[in-house]
């Protein structure tokens, strides 16, 4: 049977937990994640995890905060005085937002505190610094794109 490798284009199905238990998401009721090995679409951990998987063989495996969404990077909290919001709006803890860069690209952001004078605004990953481990079952591993040549 097929072995899972870079270049092949899987699809699994996943549940992923931090270290206490909590479930931050999965795939379960779900249609199954597809992604192709080696181009980067899953965080790296979990891209290896599934190389030399064989279809609906299942594995847990924990990933280091690394081999995950990275470190915290404290230079990536912003603390913003509270007159740059609307003021209708009541910025509250947990709160998601968007930034827009000058670029034009907007940046999600979480807002991590309030007090009466500024807001800080986060834009790590929610889940940088966490250590994750993920029950991975591999579905199935689809057959090659045929390419056609015109000659």
């Amino acid at each position: 049977m097929a072995e899972a490798k870079n270049g092949d284009r899987v699809q699994v199905h996943y549940t992923g937990r931090l270290d206490d238990g909590t479930v931050f998401d999965s795939s379960a009721g779900r249609e199954t994640l597809p992604f192709t090995v080696g181009e980067g679409q899953v965080i790296p951990g979990f891209e290896q995890a599934v190389i030399g998987m064989t279809p609906g063989e299942s594995k847990t495996v924990h990933i280091p905060a690394d081999e995950a969404y990275g470190p915290r990077h404290p230079e990536m909290m912003l603390e913003v005085d509270r007159s740059e919001f609307p003021a209708d709006m009541a910025p509250e803890i947990g709160q998601q937002l968007g930034v827009q860069q000058p670029d034009g690209q907007v940046v999600p952001v979480l807002i991590a505190a309030v007090n009466d004078h500024t807001v800080t605004l986060d834009a790590n990953h929610p889940l940088a610094g966490e250590a994750l481990t993920f029950d991975i079952q591999l579905v199935q591993i689809d057959p090659p794109k045929s390419r056609l040549i015109s000659l």
